[in-house]
C-alpha cells in the first residue's frame, strides 16, 4: 500500500506528457496518489510514470468525461484533478508574423542600436486562431472542473482543483489569447472556490512564472537571456517547483487554503 500525504487518493493531470504536467504526475505519485495522466499525446501520458494514461483533448467535454470515468473507475475514487493543459498559439493566431516582426527588431537593434519595426500580434490574429488557445486553456479548465465536480457530487467525497494559470495574467505580457485566457482561469477558480465550498471541494490556482520546459526549446537564447535576467531569483523556475506548489495545493496541510492563487515567479510579479 502507498504511503505519503497523497496515499490512496486519486487524481487526474491534464497536459501531463512533459514539462510542467509530466513533474506534477512525478510528484503526487511520489506523495503516494494514484495519478492518470491525460494529454493529446497518448504516449507522453503513458510514458508519464502515471499508474493510467489516457490521450484527452480538453477542448472535447466528451473526451473530458471519457476519461474521467476511466479514472474513476480504475482508481474506485477521486479527490483530485489539476488543470494544466494549456497551448500558447495556435495557427492563424499571428505568431509567425509576430515572430517574424520581432526577429527584424532585434536585428536592427544589435546592428543599429536603434529600430522602427512595430512588433504586432493583435491585428495577424485571426478567429480560430484566438478560439484555438481558449479552447484549450479555458474551456478546458471548465470541462474538467465541471466533470470532476460531477463524479465528486455524485460519491459524497470532498477533493481539490488546482487550476495553473500564469503571472502573464497579472502582468499583461505575452499575447491577446494567452493572457485572457489564463486571467480566466483565476476568475473561473475564485467562483468555484466559493460555489463548490459547501460540498468541500477546494479550489485554487497556481501561477508560474518562467518555467524552463520544452516549450522554451523554440525561444532564443537571448530573449531567454534576457527573461531570466528580468527575474529576482535570476532563474527560471524547475518543472518540479511548481509541482511541489501544486502538491501543497492538493494535500491536507492546505486545508483551509481555497480561493488562492499561489505565485511560484522568483519575484518577478506580484498579484
Amino acid at each position: 500500500m502507498s504511503s505519503g500525504r497523497l496515499a490512496g487518493r486519486g487524481a487526474i493531470v491534464t497536459g501531463a506528457g512533459r514539462g510542467i504536467g509530466k513533474a506534477i504526475v512525478e510528484r503526487l505519485t511520489a506523495d503516494g496518489a494514484r495519478v492518470a495522466a491525460l494529454d493529446m499525446d497518448e504516449a507522453a501520458a503513458k510514458a508519464s510514470g502515471a499508474e493510467l494514461g489516457l490521450a484527452c483533448n480538453v477542448a472535447d467535454s466528451a473526451d473530458v468525461a471519457r476519461c474521467i470515468a476511466a479514472a474513476r473507475a480504475t482508481f474506485g475514487r477521486l479527490d483530485i484533478a489539476v488543470n494544466n493543459a494549456g497551448i500558447g498559439r495556435a495557427d492563424g493566431d499571428g505568431s509567425d508574423e509576430f515572430y517574424a516582426a520581432m526577429g527584424r527588431r532585434n536585428a536592427e537593434l544589435a546592428e543599429h542600436g536603434t529600430s522602427d519595426v512595430i512588433v504586432d500580434h493583435l491585428i495577424h490574429m485571426g478567429d480560430a486562431g484566438w478560439a484555438a488557445v481558449l479552447a484549450v486553456n479555458i474551456n478546458g479548465t471548465f470541462h474538467v472542473c465541471r466533470e470532476f465536480t460531477r463524479v465528486l457530487a455524485q460519491d459524497g467525497n470532498p477533493g481539490a482543483i488546482i487550476n495553473i494559470s500564469s503571472t502573464s495574467a497579472q502582468s499583461g505580457e505575452g499575447s491577446a489569447h494567452y493572457v485572457t485566457s489564463k486571467a480566466a482561469v483565476i476568475g473561473l477558480t475564485r467562483q468555484l472556490s466559493r460555489e463548490l465550498a459547501p460540498r468541500k471541494i477546494r479550489v485554487n490556482a497556481v501561477a508560474p512564472g518562467p518555467t524552463n520546459t520544452p516549450i522554451m526549446q523554440g525561444i532564443p537564447a537571448e530573449w531567454i537571456t534576457a527573461m531570466e535576467t528580468s527575474v529576482p531569483l535570476g532563474r527560471m523556475a524547475d518543472p518540479a517547483e511548481i509541482a511541489a506548489a501544486v502538491a501543497y495545493l492538493a494535500s491536507d496541510d492546505a486545508s483551509y487554503v481555497t480561493g488562492s492563487v499561489l505565485v511560484a515567479n522568483g519575484g518577478s510579479y506580484f498579484f
